[in-house]
């Protein structure tokens, strides 16, 4: 049977104005961010979404709580949606680490998998266990929806990884996921397919106009 999963980024965060790398930091949610979850979870609530998933980083559970509290569900948290450690790279923005070190960001960005960043977590680990945690998901719901909050860089390795394409090249095919925008695929046994990608949880239906008042 085939599996709905809706892939979600988190809203946004304390880092975000700045492009700063939070990978496995605890980095915390903006008022935004707050509202992306509360968007999030008024649009799942009206999508058929018969289950809730997230990274265990709180900037991704607190997204999934709203979509969660409104359908009544509780939130599976799987340790393998965790984001990408980038090592070197935490907490840092690209032209800082490019001030420090041009020849690593260089490689970085031609090839992010032969190119991480020192420390960081290995491309092909991370597509791994990513896959390994939706591929879980999708075989315990078949034939099911699954919301699963998780984060930027996770999500687009994954998406290399269940489509077939270059791992290290995930920056270019997937340049970003925006925060509380709904990437849709399908999985059925060993099969990925991409329906949609990086949509905005749509907004719900402007109420009807009051009726015109009858007539003498």
């Amino acid at each position: 049977m085939t599996s709905r999963l809706l892939l979600v980024r988190h809203g946004e965060t304390e880092w975000h104005a700045e492009n700063r790398y939070a990978g496995v930091t605890d980095v915390a949610l903006t008022a935004r961010g707050m509202a992306q979850g509360a968007d999030l979870g008024a649009w799942a609530a009206r999508s058929g979404v018969d289950a809730v998933a997230c990274s265990p980083l709180s900037r991704a559970r607190l997204t999934a709580s709203p979509a969660a509290l409104a359908l009544g569900l509780a939130v599976e948290v799987q340790e393998g949606l965790r984001e990408v450690d980038f090592g070197w790279g935490e907490g840092r923005t690209i032209q800082e680490m490019a001030d420090e070190d041009p020849e690593a960001v260089r490689r970085f960005r031609e090839d992010a998998d032969s190119g991480a960043f020192p420390g960081s977590e290995p491309v092909a680990r991370a597509a791994a266990r990513s896959t390994e945690a939706l591929r879980d998901l999708a075989h315990r719901h078949q034939g099911r929806s699954v919301l699963v909050v998780a984060h930027n860089t996770l999500l687009r390795i994954a998406l290399c990884e269940l489509l077939g394409l270059p791992l290290g090249r995930y920056r270019r095919i997937f340049p970003r996921l925006d925060n509380g925008a709904v990437t849709e695929i399908e999985i059925r046994g060993t099969e990925t397919a991409l329906r949609s990608l990086n949509v905005p949880p749509a907004p719900p239906p402007a109420p009807a106009p009051p009726p015109p008042p009858a007539g003498d």
